[in-house]
């Protein structure tokens, strides 16, 4: 296994000396939890987290903050402390991994300010002018161009809603175009 500065580094390290003291008992700990376990557990959490080295730093630091924090518990345990570490660093992982599925991915809303949204000004206005322009026809050319035209039926099916043979309702919705032709025109609605 490649040695690594960032998980052990084996060389005898200077004993640090907090305003004077000797080093505790929790400090000579966690730089034993550290030389005997940093590596094996690090090569553990790399096929957690798909081989993202940060990550599985990232992770093997905060379980060995959390075997510092629990020194009291880990020396007096009687066996190996490996399992413990093992078991504290896959649910990292697995806390980790529910977090982001829980929380949806934050997207910046600068690129939806810039999209031109519909006029719908302009829309209520041309369907308030055809409303007002149908009204000008009579009942028979209206509702055959409502048949057709607005609810999309062919000339036979708009004839027999309607009761009528299919030629009058092809003659129909000729003058009825031409008849809202006009209409629309005396509104300053041009083609």
């Amino acid at each position: 296994m490649r040695k690594d500065s960032a998980v052990a580094d084996e060389r005898p390290q200077p004993a640090r000396h907090r305003l004077g003291r000797p080093p505790g008992p929790d400090e000579e700990l966690m730089r034993a939890l550290y030389r005997e376990h940093a590596g094996p557990l690090l090569a553990y959490v790399l096929r957690l987290v798909a081989g993202d080295r940060q990550r599985a730093e990232d992770v093997v630091q905060e379980t060995l903050i959390r075997a510092w924090k629990n020194a009291g518990q880990l020396n007096r345990a009687t066996g190996s402390v490996r399992p413990w570490l093992v078991t504290v660093a896959r649910r990292i992982v697995i806390d980790g991994h529910r977090s982001r599925q829980a929380r949806p991915q934050e997207v910046d809303p600068s690129p939806l300010e810039v999209i031109p949204a519909e006029d719908e000004i302009d829309k209520a206005l041309w369907l308030m002018t055809l409303s007002d322009a149908l009204e000008d026809l009579t009942p028979a050319h209206r509702e055959v161009l409502v048949e057709t035209y607005f609810k999309g039926r062919t000339v036979n099916e708009a004839a027999q809603t309607l009761g009528i043979p299919s030629g009058t309702v092809r003659s129909r919705v000729f003058y009825a175009l031409r008849s809202m032709k006009l209409a629309l025109e005396e509104r300053g609605v041009t083609a």
